[in-house]
C-alpha cells in the first residue's frame, strides 16, 4: 500500500473543510451562520469647502485633440475629486471593517476598468451614476474614481479609446509600482496581478501617458466594506456581534478609524465628516489655477462644432 504524500494529504483536508476559505494572505478567513448578525448604515459628509480641482494642461501629453473633449475649452483638464450632495454628503468614501475572521461568504474578485474618453472607470458603475443633468438641462460627467481591491487579484482594463494609453499602478501615490503595462488600441483586456505588501491598503492608477488619467484604489480582505453613494449614504450587512474597528477613506486622506459595537438584529449607526480644509494636493499640483506656466497650441483649443464632456 502506497503512502499518502504530505501534498495529498493536504489536499484531502481543503476538501473536507470546505467552510475554510483559502485567501492567498496570511489571515484564513472562515464563512459561518450569520442569521444572527447587525448592521452599520449612515452617511459620510465633506465640511468646509470643496477642494479645487486640479489643473493639467493638454499640451503636455500626447493626443490632445482627442483628449481635449474633457477639457475645460481652453486646454486644460480640471479634476474634480469630490463630489458633494446639497447637503455635504460625499461621493465615493470607502467604509470597511477591519480584521474580520468570521462571517459571510466572501469572494475576492477582479477588478475590471475601461479607458474611455482619456479616462479611467471601474466598469460596473452605471451610467445613471456617471452623468448628471444640471437645472438648464446640461449633462455632466462626473469621474467614478474609486474601486474596491483584493490583494493577490487580477486587474482587468479594455481601452475603448482610438489611442494608446499605459497601465501604471501604485502601492501608494507616487509609491512603488507593482504593475506597468501598455493599453494598445484593441478589444481585449490588458493588466496583471496586483501584488500588494502587507498591510498596505492605498492604491492609485494612472496613465503613463496622460497623467490625468487616474482612479484610486482602497484594498480589502475581507467581504464588509461598502463605498458610498452620491448622496454620502452605506450600509454594511450580516456582521456578527461584537466590537469591531471601521476604516473610513477617501482619496487625498489619510485613513481613518472608529470602534462600533455590532448587536445581533440591530443597525448602529455610524456617520462621518471629512475637512475639507485638511486636503493639500502634492506640490507638483499646487497651483490653484495652472498646473504649469505653459503656452496651449491651438490643437488643445476646443473649437465651434467640436465633441465635448463637461466633467463636473
Amino acid at each position: 500500500m502506497k503512502r499518502l504524500s504530505l501534498l495529498g494529504f493536504c489536499a484531502i483536508l481543503i476538501l473536507l473543510l470546505p467552510g475554510i476559505v483559502q485567501l492567498p494572505s496570511a489571515m484564513a478567513y472562515e464563512e459561518v451562520d450569520v442569521s444572527k448578525s447587525g448592521s452599520i448604515a449612515g452617511r459620510i459628509f465633506l465640511k468646509g469647502k470643496r477642494p479645487e480641482a486640479r489643473v493639467f494642461a493638454l499640451v503636455n501629453y500626447p493626443f490632445g485633440p482627442f483628449c481635449k473633449k474633457i477639457s475645460d475649452g481652453q486646454g486644460y483638464v480640471r479634476l474634480r475629486d469630490f463630489i458633494v450632495a446639497k447637503d455635504q454628503g460625499l461621493w465615493e468614501a470607502v467604509v470597511s471593517v477591519k480584521d474580520v475572521k468570521q462571517g459571510k461568504p466572501y469572494r475576492p474578485t477582479v477588478a475590471d476598468f475601461v479607458a474611455v474618453d482619456c479616462m479611467f472607470h471601474p466598469s460596473d458603475v452605471a451610467d445613471n451614476e456617471m452623468f448628471t443633468v444640471d437645472e438648464e438641462g446640461q449633462m455632466h460627467h462626473e469621474h467614478p474614481n474609486v474601486a474596491i481591491l483584493h490583494n493577490h487579484q487580477r486587474m482587468n482594463m479594455i481601452n475603448r479609446d482610438p489611442v494608446i494609453h499605459n497601465i501604471q499602478v501604485f502601492q501608494n501615490e507616487r509609491g512603488n509600482i507593482i504593475l506597468n503595462t501598455p493599453l494598445p488600441v484593441s478589444d481585449q483586456m490588458r493588466g496583471g496581478v496586483l501584488h500588494y505588501k502587507r498591510g498596505k491598503r492605498i492604491s492609485q492608477m494612472i496613465c503613463g501617458m496622460h497623467e490625468f488619467m487616474q482612479s484610486w484604489g482602497f484594498v480589502v480582505d475581507n467581504p464588509y466594506y461598502a463605498i458610498s453613494g452620491k448622496d454620502g449614504r452605506y450600509r454594511i450587512d450580516g456582521l456578527l456581534p461584537g466590537i469591531y474597528e471601521v476604516n473610513i477613506w477617501h482619496p487625498h486622506y489619510k485613513v481613518y478609524s472608529k470602534k462600533i459595537k455590532i448587536v445581533a438584529n440591530k443597525t448602529a449607526e455610524m456617520d462621518f465628516y471629512f475637512d475639507g480644509d485638511e486636503v493639500k494636493n502634492p506640490s507638483y499640483e499646487s497651483q490653484k489655477t495652472f498646473r504649469v506656466d505653459t503656452a496651449t497650441t491651438e490643437e488643445s483649443l476646443l473649437k465651434e462644432g467640436d465633441e465635448r464632456i463637461i466633467m463636473d
